[in-house]
Parts: structure tokens; sequence; C-alpha cells
């Protein structure tokens, strides 16, 4: 992994100065900075009393030097971490392949590459094209198809009536001092996806979105065990979305009423592994099935702006779930954070709570919240959430928090409330042509707080609620 995150360095290393040797006459300007992050973590328990562990109450610091040089239409931007906890704790909200369950054991302290890329903006004459290369943030409002730091090549056309996206992306490496392996899922694949939508009326848009990943890895053989690093499913998959926003995920939005609207096939075809557990406790491969996969999801939501500064909704999502060989089962991008606006506010929430963080696999949620911001000093959510299961016989997806068995026959997951309220000051610490690579312009107090309580479809004998608490000072030097 040393090697790994050596090679990254010399990539950065690399990037920035291609970029200056392109244009050595002209003069880069100085920008670079540090993102200095506090973040306190209290979480209790995710295995709902079905196992030991589950618990932290721990603190850590983040550290984030960056720098960025712009050249004419050529610009380059790097930034590294530091990171120092008194236990392994969520530090990052973004999606950087790192998996859930911490089945790699990441460690309390490490240093990693976030981003290194260089950008070219004069393909054409429009001031919201450009290209760009290398490790990068690629992100969409909903948050539910990709947000995501990752090696990538990604063409952006943006105008006052159309925007669209064409790219390709690989993840390669974690560039961290504590992983030497990839995560299972993100181990061989690689994905291509394209978006158009445009403004058909001010403030509201509609579009479609196609996303495809092909994971060329393999499955252990029947006999073999099963380690915690190897894949459990492979496949080609395609997903194909239509979309309609009015405004939904902007926290800025002086329309009374805002919404959003999506709705995702998913085909393709998948492998998935079977296994059983040896008389000594060891998982053990039995075989593989494939199939044909056909599936659905959809998201909607209503949030009525009722001043300047209050704002109530309400919302639903489903992602299909069961089927002969899982072939109605579906299953997100893998890029995804589920992070959006939808509460109206400039703080991203989770879309299917912050403690349960679920996947939208085999999973629909209805969802009531309620906002409040004051001018760009403060805000705050509420968000209550309802969880199922579609099918009653299937897991949910992978990268929920919750690490507790599900009982056959009962589709009630449970139910969750949500409160994330934010204190923001000192605006305008960043140089203007920096806003638009960072989420926060700004120095800030965060509270995301999220509690669980088990449905039906837990067991008898698990705890009666979970929670998941952090608190997280960031300033911008």
């Amino acid at each position: 992994m040393k090697q790994a995150l050596l090679a990254g360095c010399g990539l950065g290393v690399s990037l920035l100065c291609s970029a200056g040797l392109v244009l050595a006459a002209e003069v880069a300007p100085k920008n670079f900075g540090l993102d200095v992050k506090i973040t306190g973590e209290s979480q209790d328990d995710r295995d709902l009393g079905t196992a030991s562990g589950g618990t932290l109450n721990d603190i850590g610091i983040d550290l984030r030097p960056w720098a960025f040089g712009q050249w004419g239409n050529w610009s380059a931007y790097t930034m590294a971490q530091a990171v120092a906890a008194t236990d392994t704790i969520d530090t990052d909200t973004v999606n950087n392949g790192a998996d859930q369950n911490n089945t790699r054991e990441a460690d309390d302290s490490y240093l990693a590459l976030r981003e290194f890329w260089v950008d070219y903006q004069g393909i054409t004459a429009y001031p919201g094209e450009h290209l760009r290369l290398g490790r990068q943030r690629l992100r969409e409002d909903s948050g539910q198809w990709m947000d995501t730091n990752i090696e990538a090549l990604n063409w952006t056309f943006e105008t006052t009536l159309l925007r669209t996206h064409i790219g390709a992306a690989q993840r390669f490496s974690d560039y961290r001092t504590d992983f030497d392996d990839l995560a299972p899922e993100d181990e061989d694949r690689s994905h291509v996806f394209a978006d158009i939508s445009t403004q058909w009326t001010p403030n509201n848009w509609v579009g479609l979105r196609v996303h495809h990943s092909e994971d060329s890895g393999s499955l252990p053989d029947p006999g073999e065990q099963v380690d915690t690093l190897d894949k459990t499913n492979t496949g080609s998959l395609t997903w194909v979305g239509l979309e309609a926003n009015g405004d939904g995920y902007n926290y800025r939005s002086t329309m009374p009423l805002n919404y959003w609207a999506s709705a995702t096939w998913l085909t393709g075809d998948r492998e998935n592994l079977t296994s059983e557990i040896d008389p000594v406790g060891d998982r053990i491969a039995t075989g593989h099935t494939s199939g044909d996969v056909n599936a659905w999801a959809a998201d909607l939501g209503l949030r009525w702006n009722i001043d300047e500064s209050w704002r109530v909704g309400a919302a639903a999502a489903r992602g299909d779930g069961g089927g002969h060989d899982q072939e109605n089962q579906y299953q997100q991008t893998g890029l995804e954070s589920n992070r959006s606006n939808f509460t109206g506010t400039r703080s991203r929430v989770h879309r299917f709570g912050e403690a349960f963080r679920g996947e939208l696999s085999n999973l629909q949620t209805a969802t009531l919240f309620g906002s409040w911001q004051m001018r760009e000093d403060y805000d705050a959510s509420l968000v209550y959430h309802r969880f199922w299961r579609v099918d009653d016989e299937q897991q949910t997806g992978d990268d929920g928090i919750v690490n507790a068995a599900l009982v056959d026959g009962e589709k009630d997951l449970g139910q969750e409330v949500d409160l994330v309220m934010t204190k923001y000051f000192k605006q305008g610490l960043l140089p203007a042509s920096m806003v638009d690579w960072v989420d926060e312009p700004s120095a800030l107090i965060r509270l995301r707080l999220g509690v669980f309580f088990p449905g039906d479809a837990y067991a008898n004998d698990t705890d009666s609620s979970m929670h998941r608490a952090f608190i997280d000072f960031v300033w911008k030097i």
C-alpha cells in the first residue's frame, strides 16, 4: 500500500507539473490552504446487542492540505489527508471506497491522497465546459448515483438551459497508508456514465441518466473458504434513469414548492456466490448462481417553503428486492453516498437515515421532514423515516450500518429520527476560484444525530434502539 501511496503522490505531482509545463510562460496564482476538521463520534451499538463491540465514543482530527493552480484554460488541484483518532471513527461523509463494515481493518490514524487532477476548460467557448482527468470528486445532486473521490476522466458541459456529463471511472487504489487492498466491490470494477438534462421552464429540469458498471472479478470456487475480501457477486449492470426536478436540492430556492422525482431501471446480468458455514465456523463457498437482472427504483419528494426560514416536506423511495436468483434485487452503483440537500438546507442529510444509512436495495421508505435556516448563519433539519423490506425473505443492501441478522417473513425494518444542526461563521475564507471545488465555503460547527428503532424484521433479543451522533468542527485556513 505504501508503494501505491508513493505512486499516487508521484502521479499527483506529475499531474500538477504537466499542467504547468503546458503553459510555463504564464504565472500561476498561488492558491493553497489547510482544512482542519475535528470530529467526535458516539455510536451504540451497530450490532443491536447481538455481538461484542459496535460501540464508539471517540474523537479524531482530520487535516487536509490542498493546492490549486490555474494557468489560462488549464488548472490543477491536489488534496492530501492526515487523520489521527482515538479509535476508528468516520470523519468523512463522502464515499471514498472505504467499506462501511471495516472488513479491511482501517487504522485509527493514516495518511491519504484524496484528490489530484488536471482540468482543461477550452474545448468549447462556453464557460461551463471543462474536461478533468485524475482522482476527483464525482457528484450529482441526489447523491444516489455518485458522490465519491475516484480516478476518472469526466467531461462537463453546463449552460443555463442544458447540462450534460460524460465520463469513465475506475478505482485503482484508496491511496491510504492503512489499506493494501481495495474493498471487494471496487476490485476489477469499471464505470462509464452519461447524463443530459434541460431546463424546460425556470428552475424546472427534466433529464436522462445512464450508468454502466463492468465487474470482471472472480468468485471463490466451490469448497474454498470465503475471506472477508472475497467478492460475493460480479456482473455487467446498466442503470437507466429518468429525472424531474424543481429545485428539489437547491437550498437557495425561492419557489413556494420544490420537488424531485426519479425512476431508474436496472438491467444486465449478475453472478452471486452461495456459501455455508462449516462445523468450525468458517464460511465455505458452495457454488455460484447467475441470471439476468430486471429491477426498478424510484424516489419522490415534495417540499413546501413556508417562508424564507421554514420548510416542511415528505418523500418516499423504493428499491426492488427478491426474485428468482435475486433477478429483481435492485442495487445502487457503488459510488453513492445518498447524501443531499433534500431538506432545503445547506447541510447535506443522509436520504436513508443518519444511523440506519440504508442502501436502496430491497428497501422502501417513507420520510417526513421539517427544516429551518437563518440567513447564511444557521440551519437545522428534523427528519423522520420509516423503513420496510420489499421482499421479506431477502437481505437489504450492503451499505447499511446496522449489523444484525434479519428474520424471514417480516418486512418491518424499523424507524428513525434524525437531527442535523449547523452554525456557519467566517464566510469567504477561500479564494473565489476554489468555491466550486469544495463542499463548505466557510467554517462551521455541525451536529448529526440519528436514533434508529429496529422493527419486527430483527430478532426479539436485539436492542430496542441504536444511535449514531457526530459533532464536526471545520475550519478552512
